[in-house]
């Protein structure tokens, strides 16, 4: 028995490692800059206090991921390719987990829910991305968490529940294991304080109750998972930036972005066809009544399940319950920064998607089960040749995921109306020194989002280095009309000035810029070079 537990669970294993090996050659992608490669907090012992004690001195405060990446970088530095191997492991680790805990609630069909999970291409955004170790991360310390909680309230044989007075003291070992892996899962990405209220659906899908121990045992884990999610959505508005017309929503506009965003995950899980990095933002009409139809949907679904409990059991509501509860964060309720560009991404249903392969799987054996007789090797071939299609699928999309050429080209080649890729795009050319061919893209991503403000400052100051000074100078000044705080504006007007003779002007730019941004050092140069040609001694500062 052991040995077969062994052989299957190292198949598992390597058919994600397997998988998932093109994304270990990989190279950096967007946002890889701010959390890893130009990361002060990474460098020293120093930096490693600041991850966990300053929750504003990274993109975002999940110090367990930065703790992580932290480690590594004295490991092996910025090479890549140890990163990236980091999650394909993580990856392979949680497929395994996901099968020992399906396993563990006796459930059909657990290896195939577990193999599917480890191959679908939907996931590929969340391994081969680097940043998003997070998703990783966070769904291995939440299935270690889920697992040790399971053995810690498991059923005694000979009673429906085990009274909690009863439990040995390495039963409360278990508990501990849990509590620490919950707060590690929180650490690494907040989306996991869903945890609790997964462990009472299922204490009530195999108990048929939920007790008053059961509550008690979890309350901690509901008051530290609130804290920690408020604490996280407070920071994505005030720290990360969502917060602003672009994501002034009322009520009703939210649930119908909740309700076609949860359609739209399941579709995709079921059908990964047109996976792209930037899908296109939904136009959200509050008085279009047809709009609210996934809402009704959504609200069905439960009702029917619930109905039909007696004869189908509760495992389908529970898995429906459990899909929704855990991409709630993400739905549109609560403000996320990427609700800029789109209201829905790859990478939010990472854990979440579980709550539909699950069922899936058990489906699929629930059918081989009643239309095969026993011994028929059907059902093993269907499911070999979906796990087949599904690797090359997943092989073929993280091509998209080599550097960020290809990103921002796979994602134009798929969403042409993504303003961001054409902004990025142009601003990879302007860095290549290819300043004919940026000037079209931010040409086009104006053309898409006339408020875009860093393509507006990405044309500026890609003609302030073809010396095209007048034109540079209307694009700079736009953006600081409508952002006197945006700081490189200031100082690339200041470039510009000093290009025209302005010296006295470009100095004032220059101690605006220092002034929003102190430690830019190439501003300070600038600045005593302008005052020098103004005969004004730099001694002054920045004013």
């Amino acid at each position: 028995m052991a040995m077969k537990w062994l052989a299957r669970g190292s198949g598992l294993f390597a058919l994600a490692v397997f998988a998932y090996l093109p994304a270990t050659w990989s190279g950096s992608i967007w946002d890889d800059d701010s959390y890893l490669l130009d990361n002060a907090n990474l460098n020293d012992l120093a930096g490693l206090g600041r991850i966990w004690l300053q929750s504003r001195s990274s993109p975002q405060y999940y110090p367990v991921v930065f703790s992580s990446f932290w480690l590594e970088k004295q490991a092996w530095g910025l090479s890549l390719a140890g990163f990236h191997w980091v999650n394909v492991l993580l990856h392979a680790a949680n497929a395994m987990l996901v099968w020992r805990c399906l396993k563990t609630l006796k459930l059909p069909g657990a290896w195939f829910a577990a193999a599917l999970f480890a191959l679908h291409p939907v996931h590929v955004e969340s391994v081969a991305w680097i940043t998003e170790r997070k998703n990783v991360l966070s769904t291995f310390f939440y299935l270690i968490s889920l697992s040790a909680y399971w053995r810690f309230s498991a059923p005694d044989a000979r009673r429906e529940v085990e009274p909690v007075e009863s439990k040995t003291t390495a039963s409360w070992l278990w508990y501990v294991v849990s509590s620490a892996a919950f707060v590690l899962a929180l650490g690494s990405k907040t989306v996991t304080c869903s945890l609790p209220a997964t462990i009472l659906l299922i204490a009530w899908w195999k108990r048929g109750t939920v007790s008053r121990r059961d509550i008690l045992a979890l309350l901690p884990y509901f008051v530290v998972g609130v804290l920690a999610s408020s604490r996280t959505s407070w920071l994505e508005k005030y720290h990360v930036g969502a917060l602003g017309p672009d994501w002034d929503f009322c009520f009703a506009e939210r649930a119908i972005i909740a309700g076609r965003a949860l359609w739209f995950y399941a579709g995709k899980l079921i059908a990964p066809v047109n996976l792209m990095f930037i899908y296109p933002r939904w136009r959200i009409e509050a008085g279009d009544w047809r709009q609210y139809l996934p809402v009704l949907g959504v609200l069905v679904i439960p009702a029917i399940l619930w109905s039909w409990r007696k004869t189908w059991g509760r495992g389908p509501l529970v898995t429906f319950l459990f899909f929704v509860g855990t991409l709630f964060p993400a739905l549109g309720f609560f403000n996320v920064f990427p609700m800029l560009y789109s209201f829905v991404a790859d990478h939010f249903q990472y854990l979440a998607s579980l709550g539909v392969l699950v069922p899936l799987a058990v489906g699929v054996d629930w059918f081989f089960s009643r239309m095969m007789p026993r011994g028929n090797k059907t059902a093993r071939w269907a499911q070999a040749c979906v796990l087949f299609i599904l690797a090359i699928l997943t092989i073929s999309r993280e091509t998209a995921f080599a550097n960020k050429w290809t990103l921002w080209a796979d994602t134009l080649a798929k969403n042409p109306d993504c303003w961001m890729a054409q902004n990025n795009l142009g601003l990879l050319c302007m860095q290549s020194r290819k300043l004919d061919e940026a000037i079209p893209h931010f040409d086009e991503a104006l053309r898409l989002n006339p408020k875009c403000l860093d393509a507006r400052y990405n044309r500026g100051a890609t003609l302030e280095e073809q010396g095209r000074l007048s034109e540079a100078s209307r694009d700079l000044a736009q953006v600081l009309s409508a952002d006197p705080k945006y700081w490189k504006a200031h100082f690339v007007m200041g470039l510009v000035l000093k290009k025209q003779g302005r010296f006295d002007e470009a100095a004032q730019s220059f101690r605006s810029s220092l002034r929003l941004n102190p430690s830019y050092q190439t501003a300070q140069a600038e600045l005593r070079g302008a005052l020098a040609r103004t005969g004004t001694s730099s001694s002054r500062g920045p004013g």
